[in-house]
């Protein structure tokens, strides 16, 4: 025969209590982590976290590949009986037209027109400068070009330029290892090219740059095809106006970032757009970076950044003029989340995907492993489809304003904290997430200390127990659908303003230890829709403020992981059933079949006790 839960567990008064309790929060506002410490306080400017673009521009994220990409992009098609033909031989190199210079081994383009390129130069370059309306096409057909002191590829002049790598071959450019200045432009990658220029075709590049950046765009840097392999001392791939990537593969070892582009004078520009292809990369800076807006469509994406998660909380040196790094403190919170404003100038951002302006995201399958955030947005991250496996030495998805998902497949194994922005909006989605510290942060208001809110105004405040005054907290989390896991050793959903569920299913598991909650928000928590599990810590928990469908809360004492819940009502029907992989002593119950005022049994473990669904 079961035991009365009445000798292990402490009842009733739980309902009002988890509503009501909480700790005496200086600040009045609830955003402690398990130190004390206030999250998202701190003001870090280091070498890589400069914000180039304060106020980006509106982005129109419903742009499609017609929108990003010319007919002429992807045109791999030549007349051979009108193209030029250019010999290498390595030291120098031999053609029959006027509009290719040769001196030595440094090899000249001049005029508009279809170039067959092959053979080897030892120490030699290919420069394109032609007029500033020329379109040329460069057929790379077996080519190996080193230069020792510049890029083996220099775009100087033309309208556009278009290198077609042909079928079957194999490509190499290279620097060897020093960059020496022959002219006014400061030539820093193994390709280097001030005018839009577009790879495709369907054979293989492989770039090598032991001193600099791998291929160096100053205007728009397009990839319709092709296979690339890069290995830089600098940035990979680097552009200034745009990146655009399609049906293209790359292999990437980049000093710094993977991808980056960055415009620090015109917040428009600066964007990268992936509408297919495979992105493999290592990186000791950021794997993809944009300075304003970075949209992914599709594709396969596996990126290890700054060593991977298990460097998240070791401080990198290193100062590169980058953008946008900091963030809430650019991630090196080794010691739960700085309280203080710090300034530091030798942090290196090591973000998975990265953008000052938003991000979109709505297709391709994704492995990150970050020492930093994951995916990062100084504005907005809006998820709509795709497969994410996401382990991050610091918050697995962060946004500064608004961070929504709507569909897709995400699956967090490691993170200090899972979700975090202002603004959480879980619309659907699969969601699975393991946090260090909280499970979904919405870190929202300022710190306040003369302002009575949050937990400090939950003692004996009726229902909800906001007894106080209002905190400062104007953050929101909202969960309207999907399906929700969430393994936090912090708090589960900690909104610094309001939490609201309507739908989806959600699930909370917390621990027993330390300054935590299964529910923990400054204003209101109001569920009217869906399932809400969730387990955790007693001695700061709160319930619900509100509700349109029955809650059940209640304290349980210390329970061991695995131990079985289950909610019947007075017909005997189970309306849930859940075994928390954590510890608990809390139990917080909601869903559509649970009616406010009716009476239901409660079994945890071999207790059980009847109490009525508040």
């Amino acid at each position: 025969m079961k035991k009365s839960l009445s000798v292990v567990l402490v009842l009733l008064l739980v309902i009002n209590l988890l509503a009501g309790c909480g700790n005496n929060n200086e600040d009045g506002n609830n955003n402690k982590n398990n130190n004390g410490n206030s999250n998202n306080s701190s003001t870090v400017t280091s070498g890589d976290d400069k914000k180039t673009n304060s106020d980006p521009v509106d982005v129109d994220f419903s742009q499609t590949d017609a929108d990003m990409f010319t007919d002429r992009d992807s045109k791999t098609e030549y007349d051979a009986s009108k193209a030029v033909t250019i010999k290498m031989t390595g030291t120098t190199a031999t053609s029959s037209s006027n509009s290719v210079k040769i001196s030595g081994s440094t090899v000249t383009i001049t005029e508009e027109a279809t170039y067959v390129i092959s053979g080897t130069l030892s120490d030699g370059m290919i420069v394109v400068n032609a007029p500033e309306t020329a379109k040329l096409q460069l057929i790379f057909n077996g080519i190996n070009i080193t230069k020792s002191t510049s890029a083996a590829l220099y775009i100087i002049e033309a309208d556009k330029v278009f290198v077609t790598l042909a079928d079957g071959t194999e490509n190499t450019l290279a620097n060897g290892g020093t960059f020496t200045a022959i002219d006014d432009n400061n030539i820093d990658g193994a390709v280097y090219s001030k005018q839009d220029l577009t790879f495709n075709g369907t054979g293989s590049l492989t770039v090598t740059s032991p001193a600099g950046h791998g291929i160096v765009c100053k205007d728009d840097l397009v990839f319709t095809g092709g296979v690339y392999t890069v290995n830089s001392a600098s940035h990979g791939l680097d552009a200034n106006d745009s990146v655009r990537i399609a049906n293209s593969s790359f292999e990437i070892d980049a000093g710094k970032d993977v991808i980056h582009c960055e415009n620090a004078d015109d917040t428009s520009k600066g964007f990268i757009y992936i509408a297919s292809g495979t992105i493999n990369g290592e990186a000791e800076g950021d794997g993809i970076a944009a300075s304003a807006y970075l949209q992914i469509a599709g594709g396969n994406f596996d990126l290890l950044v700054g060593g991977g998660a298990e460097n998240g909380t070791k401080a990198s040196s290193g100062n590169y003029g980058g953008f946008m790094g900091g963030g809430h403190g650019g991630g090196m919170r080794p010691g739960g989340n700085q309280s203080t404003t710090t300034t530091t100038t030798d942090t290196v951002s090591m973000k998975g995907l990265k953008a000052a302006n938003s991000i979109s995201i709505s297709g391709g399958t994704f492995k990150i492993d970050s020492a930093d955030d994951s995916i990062h947005s100084d504005v907005s991250v809006t998820i709509s489809g795709g497969t994410f496996e996401i382990a991050s030495g610091d918050d697995a998805i962060h946004a500064e304003d608004t961070l929504t998902v709507t569909a897709g497949k995400i699956n967090i194994s490691e993170s200090y904290e899972g979700l975090e922005a202002l603004h959480v909006d879980v619309q659907g989605g699969d969601i699975k997430l393991v946090a260090s510290d909280d499970g979904i942060n919405a870190a929202g208001g300022t710190d306040s200390s003369d302002t009575t809110g949050g937990r400090d105004g939950m003692f004996g405040g009726g229902k909800g127990g906001m007894g106080g005054g209002m905190s400062s907290g104007n953050g929101s989390i909202v969960i309207s659908g999907g399906n929700l896991y969430i393994n936090s050793s912090g708090d589960g959903l900690d909104a610094n303003g309001t939490l609201t569920i309507s739908g989806g299913y959600t699930v909370v598991t917390g621990p027993t230890q330390g300054d935590t909650a299964t529910l923990d928000y400054d204003r209101s928590a109001t569920i009217t829709g869906g399932t809400f599990i969730g387990t955790g810590a007693s001695g700061m928990a709160q319930s619900f403020s509100d509700s349109k469908q029955g809650v059940v809360a209640v304290s349980v004492g210390n329970q061991a992981a695995g131990t079985n819940i289950t909610l019947k009502d007075k017909s005997g029907k189970t309306i849930i059933e859940h075994t928390p992989e954590l510890s608990f002593a809390v139990v917080i119950l909601s869903s559509p079949d649970i009616v406010s005022g009716e009476t239901y049994t409660i079994t945890v473990g071999s207790e059980s006790g009847e109490f009525k669904a508040s």
